[in-house]
């Protein structure tokens, strides 16, 4: 048993900090630097009570970077697999004010808004997977195991079945005959369409398309928005220069579309033309948000404004997540209660049909 418990235990280390991790080391950090306790001592006491080792060697490395001389967010810096460039940008900026524990507050706060925006859109997604596992089981089970127990019923007889009931035999026979060419054609397709989406071309069709598929189109737009807006005003507000505050965006956005609007944003603020003017050449922002947005830069409150369209599409990214999890649901339940239906109809047709003609003689 303490072999089985080692061999986990060593298999754990393996793994890299998650979101959560970070979450953790910044709260702990943001406490004990607030206490007064120097940064290297808060380092040293946060990797000791690290329980994943990978993240804990992480630690130590800053602390010995910053007793070489470093300031804190060169030492994040080193590590831009753990600790991206907001989060390197914030620190920096928070050094250079003198509100290093208030800042790492603030990122905090960042990180687990978009921990738990990750976590609504994964759970919106979870119960239609399920339906649709469920579908394709029950099919594959009606039309490996069923159907063929009524095929001896129906031999013979083939020209006095139904279409449908013809089309379900040709299918059922298909399955059960080349289930193993199907399968890894099957897997192939998978594969295929994953490496796809990842290749270059492919993120930027794939991100494309989510932008403009029926249901899903308008929370991928609102989560993208959130997450702009909202890594827009914490940055600000931490005094990053805009330039960079806008460069950062674009690479935490989340789709290629939104990163390269961001990008030719970048560009037209470095020649002098304002964000929303700038954002008004593209379709993927509405216009109340560039309304706003322009509001802030002729008042000079655009941390404020950028808060608050984060604040207000954080809500509405909530309610778009229940109407597109209650419009999916009932389509996958209607889908898997037809497909069911089809496969009973085809079934059950062709036995009252052949009734009737031997009741008819």
């Amino acid at each position: 048993m303490q072999r089985a418990v080692n061999t986990l235990k060593k298999f754990r280390v393996e793994f890299g900090p998650s979101r959560k991790d970070v979450l953790t080391f910044t709260n702990q950090l943001a406490v004990m630097i607030r206490a007064g306790i120097s940064i290297q001592d808060t380092l040293e006491a946060i990797a000791e009570q690290m329980e994943n080792r990978k993240f804990a060697v992480i630690i130590t490395d800053l602390k010995h970077r910053i007793e070489s001389g470093e300031s804190l967010s060169q030492a994040l810096a080193a590590h831009p697999d753990v600790f991206n460039n907001l989060y390197v940008n914030m620190v920096a900026a928070a050094e250079i004010s003198g509100s290093l524990s208030l800042m790492l507050d603030k990122l905090a706060e960042y990180l687990d808004q978009e921990n738990e925006t990750r976590s609504q859109v994964r759970s919106a997604m979870v119960y239609p997977i399920i339906i649709a596992v469920m579908a394709v089981a029950v099919t594959i089970f009606l039309l490996t195991f069923v159907l063929p127990r009524f095929l001896n019923i129906f031999a013979g007889r083939e020209d006095l079945l139904p279409r449908p009931t013809k089309i379900l035999m040709a299918t059922s026979m298909l399955f059960r005959g080349y289930w193993f060419v199907i399968l890894p054609v099957i897997a192939v397709a998978v594969g295929g369409f994953i490496f796809f989406i990842n290749t270059p071309a492919g993120r930027v069709w794939w991100d494309k398309t989510k932008l403009y598929l029926p249901i899903i189109r308008k929370l991928c737009r609102s989560l993208y928005i959130t997450r702009s807006m909202h890594t827009m005003g914490v940055l600000t507000g931490a005094g990053v220069p805009i330039l960079d505050t806008i460069s950062i965006t674009a690479h935490v956005a989340g789709n290629t579309q939104y990163k390269n609007m961001w990008l030719s944003v970048q560009e037209e603020v470095r020649q002098g033309k304002k964000i929303a003017s700038s954002l008004n050449r593209y379709d993927l922002m509405p216009s109340s948000v560039i309304q706003m947005i322009r509001s802030g830069e002729e008042s000079g409150t655009m941390a404020e404004v950028l808060q608050d369209i984060s604040e207000f599409y954080a809500r509405e990214l909530r309610h778009v997540i229940k109407r597109v999890t209650s419009m999916i649901e009932p389509i996958m339940i209607v889908a898997m209660g037809f497909l069911v239906g089809f496969i009973a109809m085809s079934i059950i047709l062709p036995i009252f049909k052949m009734s009737s003609l031997v009741v008819g003689k």
